[in-house]
């Protein structure tokens, strides 16, 4: 079984002046601008890196909290930020790290255990699987 899921992007002009726009088919994203200034300089707006990390953040707590439920455990949450870092490097820029951090809200679990099923989380979260980027992975178990 395949299930696709799309984004779309839209673009005008030159890297610098030009300014786009992303969607996706669910509606949760309508029309979102971005640009060389969203990415580079600050300004409103988002950007491929956030989207990654939004994205990477979201993958890993659903892959974290599926493992945790194989193993018999439920937590009562999951928060995950992922630092995406945009590198310039010989012929352009590239994303060279993406650094997960997690707390996990989870009474009841030894530490050795929760360590085994947060890792394999790490490596199976199929964002994790796609990205050629350095991933590391700081927790707080609470």
């Amino acid at each position: 079984m395949t299930i696709h899921k799309k984004g779309q992007a839209h673009w005008e002009g030159d890297i610098k002046r030009g300014k786009g726009t992303v969607s996706t088919e669910s509606g949760a994203l309508q029309q979102q601008p971005y640009g060389f200034n969203t990415r580079f300089e600050g300004a409103a707006g988002t950007n491929p890196e956030e989207l990654i990390g939004a994205a990477h953040a979201a993958c890993f707590s659903m892959a974290l909290s599926l493992m945790l439920g194989d193993e018999g455990f439920t937590p009562d949450s999951i928060d995950t930020t992922a630092d995406v870092s945009l590198d310039k490097v010989e012929g352009g820029f590239a994303i060279t790290k993406v650094a997960l951090n997690s707390t996990v809200k989870l009474p009841g679990i030894d530490d050795a255990v929760f360590e085994k099923i947060i890792q394999k989380a790490k490596a199976g979260c199929p964002v994790s699987q796609l990205l050629k980027a350095e991933i590391t992975l700081q927790y707080h178990l609470n």
